[in-house]
């Protein structure tokens, strides 16, 4: 499955927190200026084309939802970064975390503790 751009991944989130919807609703979660209704139609209509996204039809118009899940995709694009910045090491992508003081070694520990205990 293809990669989002952030535009597409902005309207993703939309459907994720919302649930289904016309596209004519999406323009309510813009501030002005807002975007043109067929610029919003075109990005939907890719998203369904990658797969992220189906329709059902109420006469002329749909009304779209998601097919894939936000923890879905999380999970898919972690593994992507992981397989394209660290050589699908995640041993490699913890240390690189630990090393920049993104995760502290406190949590590292507590990290472990949850792993061995079988809570993730």
């Amino acid at each position: 499955m293809k990669g989002l751009t952030a535009k597409e991944e902005e309207i993703m989130g939309f459907f994720w927190e919302k649930g289904p919807l016309f596209v004519k609703e999406m323009l309510a979660f813009y501030d002005e200026p807002k975007p043109h209704f067929n610029t919003l139609s075109t990005i939907v209509r890719g998203l369904e084309e990658k797969g992220y996204l189906s329709h059902k039809a109420y006469g002329n118009t749909y009304q779209y939802y998601a097919t894939v899940s936000r923890d879905d995709f999380s999970r898919r694009t972690l593994r992507s970064v992981i397989s394209k910045y660290f050589n699908n090491s995640y041993l490699g992508a913890v240390s690189s975390l630990v090393k920049e003081e993104d995760i502290s070694l406190k949590e590292l520990k507590e990290l472990i503790q949850k792993v061995e205990e079988g809570q993730l």
